[in-house]
């Protein structure tokens, strides 16, 4: 735990771990992103991110499937902490999840793959649209997992807040 400072905190999906995939891929490239175990039901792991990083300010929050509706959830009751998010594939069509009445205005980056059967684009979006104001939103030729395109992302600018993500190079963005 960090006090009032940046932290970046990589979020795995409902049956992942810290270390699965991508958990690995940041350990091994940006050691310091805070990659954790979370178990349970959606308000047990928010519980748990919510004790993780009770004193951080400016988290950045990487959310992959069910963490990418966990950083939805966190940044709706936390919007004043939270300085940026990337959502891969978010499951925002999970748990009966419903936009927040007031859009969160946190810069936030979407990347989601045209051929994902578990979040498809279309009703993601839609909640996505609902749910940020300040959204970019990166369509990749890819499946749920991202498999192809993850690690050929440019993670240093993406994960920089003083970067726009309208103005990065999105790799193979549709």
């Amino acid at each position: 735990m960090s006090q009032n400072k940046q932290s970046i905190y990589f979020l795995h999906g409902l049956e992942s771990s810290g270390n699965g995939t991508k958990g690995q891929f940041f350990a091994e490239r940006f050691p310091h992103i805070i990659s954790a175990d979370y178990t349970g039901d959606l308000a047990t792991r928010l519980s748990q991110l919510k004790k993780l990083c009770e004193e951080d300010r400016d988290v950045i929050l990487i959310g992959s499937s069910f963490g990418g509706l966990m950083a939805s959830c966190f940044s709706a009751t936390n919007r004043e902490r939270v300085k940026r998010l990337i959502l891969m594939a978010p499951a925002l069509n999970f748990a009966a999840y419903a936009p927040p009445a007031r859009p969160i205005d946190v810069p936030t980056l979407l990347l989601i793959g045209k051929h994902d059967d578990i979040t498809p684009i279309d009703p993601v979006l839609a909640l996505a649209q609902k749910t940020f104001s300040n959204l970019t939103v990166w369509i990749c030729d890819d499946d749920h997992m991202l498999h192809r395109y993850f690690a050929q992302l440019d993670w240093t600018n993406m994960l920089d807040p003083t970067k726009d993500f309208s103005s990065l190079d999105a790799p193979h963005k549709t």
